[in-house]
Order: C-alpha cells, then sequence, then structure tokens
C-alpha cells in the first residue's frame, strides 16, 4: 500500500470515488493565544495493490513536538475492494472541529494501517507576524 495523498485543508468530500480538496495547508497562523481554530479537513488517499484487498483497520495519532497525545486516536475501518483493475484506492476524510492551542506549537498527525505506521504529517501553528 502506498500513501497518495496525506493533507490538511478547508474543506473536502468524496463523490462516486472523486476527490474535491480546497485550499491545503500546513500552517495555522493566529492573532493571539490561547485560540481556537473552527474547523479543519483531514484527507487520506492510500493505494492498494491487488495482494492487498481486504479488509484493514487503522488509526490517526496526534503528537505535539513532547510525544504527547493532543485528542484521542481517530480509528476506525476500511474495506478495499478491486473493480478489475490491479489496484483499488481508499479515501478517509474527517473534519475536526474546535482546536484549541494555547501557544505556538506543532502537532503531528501520524497514520496507522494495521498496526503498521505509514506516514505523518505536521501541522504548525504560530502567532502573526513571526517568520
Amino acid at each position: 500500500m502506498k500513501i497518495e495523498l496525506f493533507s490538511f485543508c478547508d474543506f473536502a468530500q468524496e463523490n462516486n470515488g472523486k476527490l474535491t480538496i480546497v485550499g491545503t495547508f500546513d500552517t495555522i497562523i493566529a492573532r493571539s493565544f490561547p485560540c481556537v481554530h473552527p474547523q479543519l479537513s483531514v484527507v487520506i488517499r492510500i493505494r492498494f495493490d491487488l495482494w492487498e484487498f481486504s479488509h484493514h483497520k487503522f488509526m490517526i495519532e496526534t503528537r505535539d513536538i513532547n510525544g504527547d497525545m493532543c485528542m484521542d486516536p481517530i480509528q476506525g475501518a476500511l474495506s478495499v475492494n478491486g473493480v478489475g483493475n490491479a489496484t483499488a484506492v481508499s479515501h478517509l476524510l474527517f473534519t475536526i472541529s474546535n482546536l484549541n492551542f494555547k501557544n505556538n506549537s506543532m502537532i503531528n498527525f501520524v497514520l496507522f494501517v494495521d498496526d503498521k505506521e505509514l506516514a505523518s504529517i505536521p501541522l504548525y501553528v504560530r502567532k502573526a507576524g513571526r517568520n
């Protein structure tokens, strides 16, 4: 299996296997701290080879720069079925609301499939005006 896409965005949806993604980013700019980010979406596209078609479990953990959990893990299962092709894709889309930040930080979103870490992406939070 390969991760083809793993990103934060303003909006994401899937319609009949087609992804629509609006406003990808990796940094949130806050005017002041503490702050609340009203909403973001996480979108993941995983490509599976023929021999990987089956049921898989996934989990996304969020850890700060010290390795501490930032929110409860996102967990679930997916079923990969081919349609006559040698590969198939599965999309995972999540909307997260009201993320609280006390100060400048970095949160790592880590994707596990079948208890194996496959990928991670950072979400940076910084105060406006800092370069």
